[in-house]
């Protein structure tokens, strides 16, 4: 995983520090503890473990039992018990181990979390945070390494954030956890090692917008999460080629930034989306139509779309790699858009 170059470049004279995607998190996580009293975090081995990604370590001795949750082996029950908290008052950080595993609370989310404004004509809110770890690459094989965000991005009711970058994995928490409706948290395991400084003062960022991580005149690549950097890998292997890509991270994937996606477009003339989930009812088919529907007569190409193949991840590292998205295939939907 490269360092973190497309974090936001500091102001003179501000403080950095080093740090890395987890403990940007971890450190999200205390600050909003240590904020307000109302705040706690559930879920399997959060405890004791220190989480699955070791996020969470060391809080259980900084904050003890009552801040810091371990609950047993039961997304149902857990995610349920979260959405109740915050029914009653509570602020909530539900942490699901993966993706995977939330199909088994996709009832109390989809039926439960999201509905329950609109069911009770806007007298119920229901502020809770939940954070799942998403993506592949790390040998965890296919019940462990989906990328299903598309699926939650699908749900009115809800806020989907797929933080990127060092000061987004910092700073989303805060936003999401000041907002009175379910925000759920994606967050790609490939970059929990990811190294890098932000500023030392860093806190809550915007949620509510894309943002441009590179600025480009040839063609607009957009994505989000994980795939961030190899999308900007590939456009410096363009670069070298005298192809100058703008690349887009999506940042919040609900509700979808269409503004900053279009006026890209608009610019460049030509697009190639690149997603995690796999091809078919994807994000990518999402945007694609979007990009369709808006900006159709500012198009000088077809819009490409780079996806994980439609199998279950693998779990060799050969074959892993080979389903994922990876920077020749974005470079190759690159110059079929420009017609090389």
């Amino acid at each position: 995983m490269p360092a973190a170059s497309a974090s936001a470049a500091a102001a003179p004279g501000v403080a950095r520090i080093a740090t890395t995607y987890r403990e940007a998190v971890r450190a999200a996580i205390r600050e909003a503890l240590a904020r307000d009293p109302r705040t706690f975090i559930m879920g399997e081995d959060v405890g004791r473990y220190g989480g699955c990604y070791a996020v969470t370590k060391g809080l259980l001795d900084e904050f003890g039992p009552e801040r810091i949750r371990d609950t047993p082996l039961s997304e149902s029950g857990f995610v349920g018990a979260g959405i109740g908290a915050a029914l009653g008052g509570m602020r909530p950080i539900v942490e699901v181990m993966t993706v995977n595993f939330s199909m088994l609370c996709l009832d109390q989310i989809l039926n439960t979390a999201a509905t329950l404004r609109h069911m009770s004509g806007g007298q119920f809110s229901v502020p809770v945070v939940i954070r799942m770890a998403t993506g592949a690459g790390r040998q965890l094989a296919a019940q462990h390494s989906h990328s299903l965000e598309n699926w939650y991005a699908h749900i009115p009711g809800i806020r989907v954030l797929a933080p990127a970058t060092l000061e987004d994995a910092r700073g989303m928490l805060a936003t999401a956890l000041a907002d009175p409706d379910p925000v759920v948290i994606f967050e790609n395991v490939m970059l929990y090692n990811m190294a890098g400084e932000i500023a030392a003062d860093a806190g809550a960022v915007d949620i509510d917008r894309a943002s441009v991580r590179r600025a480009g005149r040839d063609l607009s690549l957009v994505t989000y999460g994980g795939s961030l950097w190899k999308t900007l890998a590939a456009a410096d292997e363009l670069a070298r080629e005298g192809i100058e890509a703008e690349v887009i991270d999506l940042r919040t994937l609900r509700p979808l930034d269409d503004a900053t996606i279009m006026a890209s477009v608009r610019r460049t003339r030509r697009a190639v989306v690149i997603d995690e989930g796999w091809r078919t009812g994807s994000l990518a088919g999402e945007i694609s139509a979007r990009i369709v529907e808006q900006c159709f007569w500012s198009l000088d190409a077809p819009i490409g779309r780079v996806c994980t193949a439609e199998v279950p991840i693998p779990y060799p590292k050969h074959l892993e790699d080979a389903a994922l998205p990876q920077v020749p295939a974005i470079v190759a939907a690159a110059r079929a858009a420009l017609g090389r």
